[in-house]
């Protein structure tokens, strides 16, 4: 009888906990908080290629590109970026999964900020200035903001946010990803790393 018992707890767990890990797939909220708390991290996987599928040849052209305008009033037109990795993150200030990975981001950027052959784009794509001082201000962020100045290409930018893109030295995508996703991974920052090494 007592077995029966702890056999009953064990499925009512069970069924709790997989209701919780199903909600939080569809809840950033949630997600975030369980995060900051320590019960939940986003799913990062060993392999980068994994999460960072190579893109094939066929899908994007191979020469697209886009502008945006920096912080300063300052145009950085990505065409003129090639011989150097290109990491842009798109966000908006009212997305909770975007402002939940930025300090991920700024990890990252942190480690390499000293770096010249890595330019990092933080693109808020809805133009909010003040919303984006702001936001920074509260989470002591210092990272490079710009803001559209053209049309994205629809192979960087689909219909979701966040979405970030890296950029290989010959201006192709060398990974994509759409979500909230921790970027201050070791695996992450070996993958930059063996881009900024690769000479093509």
């Amino acid at each position: 009888m007592k077995n029966k018992k702890i056999s009953i707890v064990i499925l009512i767990i069970v069924a709790i906990l997989s209701v919780v890990l199903l909600w939080t797939n569809n809840c950033p909220f949630i997600k975030q908080g369980l995060t900051q708390l320590g019960f939940f991290k986003p799913n990062v996987e060993t392999s980068v290629e994994k999460t960072y599928p190579t893109v094939k040849k066929e899908q994007v052209l191979e020469y697209e590109s886009a502008s945006f305008i920096d912080s300063n009033n300052k145009s950085i037109n990505t065409a003129d970026l090639k011989g150097k990795v290109v990491f842009i993150n798109f966000w908006a200030t009212w997305c909770p999964p975007c402002r939940a990975e930025m300090p991920s981001i700024e990890k990252l950027y942190k480690k390499f900020e000293n770096n010249d052959q890595i330019v990092f784009l933080i693109v808020e794509i809805e133009n909010d200035v003040d919303g984006t001082t702001k936001f920074l201000s509260e989470q002591k962020l210092s990272l490079p903001i710009s803001y559209p100045n053209s049309e994205i290409p629809s192979a960087w930018l689909g219909g979701s946010i966040p979405t970030t893109i890296i950029l290989d030295k010959t201006g192709k995508i060398a990974a994509r990803k759409e979500g909230m996703y921790d970027y201050s991974t070791k695996e992450i920052e070996e993958f930059i790393a063996n881009l900024i090494n690769n000479a093509s």
